[in-house]
């Protein structure tokens, strides 16, 4: 795989590789799968195993391209839109907002 693989790259690599059998699943099923990957990470975060972190992080990014591939969105621009020009909530950049930790 290419190292400078951005994310606008990746996802239409996913969708190459991938559509075929995501568009027939559907979006509801594949957020279910999206779902396990999220949980296998959850467990290697609570475990701190640095190799199942990487490979669920890796993971857990594709299935969120196959759901946006399914939908039509691309998420470099819509990460972009929201995020480039600063925290959506106070637009500073670092982040300024003032949250209560629970």
């Amino acid at each position: 795989m290419e190292s400078n693989l951005g994310v606008r790259e990746f996802q239409r690599l996913i969708k190459e590789e991938f559509f075929h059998k995501d568009s027939t699943r559907g979006l509801a099923k594949t957020f279910i799968w999206f779902a396990e990957e999220v949980g296998e990470l959850a467990r290697a975060i609570r475990h701190d195993d640095r190799g199942h972190l990487e490979e669920e992080f890796a993971d857990v990014f594709a299935w969120l391209c196959t759901m946006a591939n399914l939908t039509g969105i691309d998420l470099e621009e819509v990460v972009r839109k929201k995020y480039a020009a600063g925290c959506p909530r106070c637009g500073n950049k670092p982040c300024t907002c003032k949250e209560a930790f629970k």
